[in-house]
């Protein structure tokens, strides 16, 4: 835990008394990905991507995101993966990661930065673009016959809780889960970023051939964002339950993908936005 931490000291209040004391952070960092490509006897570095994050389980989140940004389907298409040993600044050898793809993988630069700047600059807007997502979806959801109950659904925040040491400490941190249709924790990550906790998530996956995660429900901290669900169809989870509420887009995505999608899942009750027909008050 101690690469995910920093200590610092504060000025703490409370009423009348003030006192400076010692405090842990959650670390947040950049991290680079570096993507090598191309024939075998001409291969190219790019760099790919910076995304701020907690450091931890890098290579992860490295994959998970190649994955849901539709780069690799699979870790088949991935020749290496490792923190690169080649940086300009010794501070930065921990943060950056360097991906070769395997010789037979496509890879077009030029449509992957014009994917990236429609994203930073203007959003995903309309139905249109709910479409055009929808079919980069890896796996079909649709056929699913996950079914989970209420009592299921009403453990998983306490479960993920007991496994977020850095939450613990900080107080400010996100979380994926990851579990089974009875409620079974598989895998839990933390990450400052919700996006990123869920790319370690399916970055581990990954790595034991475990994709696509049918019969599964993921679970994550805050609310949900087209992002989330997007991430969440890419990896064919058919249950994405939240602690906070969803959007307008992650709500029409779900829908789109015959996804089950919950929010507001706090104490003894919950909101079904849609793909209510997974939901059932007990077992069959």
């Amino acid at each position: 835990m101690s690469a995910s931490v920093k200590h610092t000291h504060v000025w703490k209040v409370n009423g009348a008394a003030q006192s400076e004391q010692p405090d842990l952070l959650a670390r947040e960092e950049p991290l680079e990905i570096r993507i090598v490509h191309g024939s075998a006897d001409n291969r190219i570095e790019k760099k790919l991507a910076v995304t701020m994050r907690t450091p931890g389980h890098d290579l992860e989140l490295a994959l998970g995101f190649l994955f849901t940004e539709g780069i690799v389907g699979s870790y088949a298409d991935v020749l290496n993966i490792r923190h690169c040993e080649t940086v300009e600044k010794e501070e930065e050898r921990d943060n950056v990661v360097k991906v070769e793809l395997a010789p037979s993988t496509p890879f077009d630069p030029e449509k992957l930065d014009r994917n990236f700047y429609t994203s930073s600059s203007c959003g995903v807007c309309g139905k249109s673009s709910i479409e055009s997502v929808s079919v980069a979806c890896s796996y079909n959801i649709k056929n699913d016959t996950s079914v989970v109950t209420h009592q299921v659904i009403l453990g998983l925040t306490n479960t993920v809780r007991k496994t977020q040491n850095v939450f613990e400490y900080t107080g400010g941190i996100h979380a994926s889960g990851l579990f089974d249709l009875q409620g079974n924790l598989i895998l839990s990550r933390e990450d400052v970023g919700r996006h990123n906790a869920l790319d370690k998530i399916i970055g581990a996956s990954l790595f034991k051939n475990e994709v696509p995660l049918t019969q599964r429900i993921l679970l994550v901290s805050g609310r949900t964002s087209f992002e989330l669900v997007q991430k969440a169809a890419r990896a064919g989870i058919p249950i994405l339950a939240a602690v906070g509420a969803p959007s307008s887009l992650a709500v029409d995505l779900a829908i789109e993908n015959n996804m089950t999608l919950i929010g507001f899942l706090k104490f003894n009750r919950f909101n079904v936005y849609c793909g209510r027909e997974r939901v059932r008050s007990s077992e069959i």
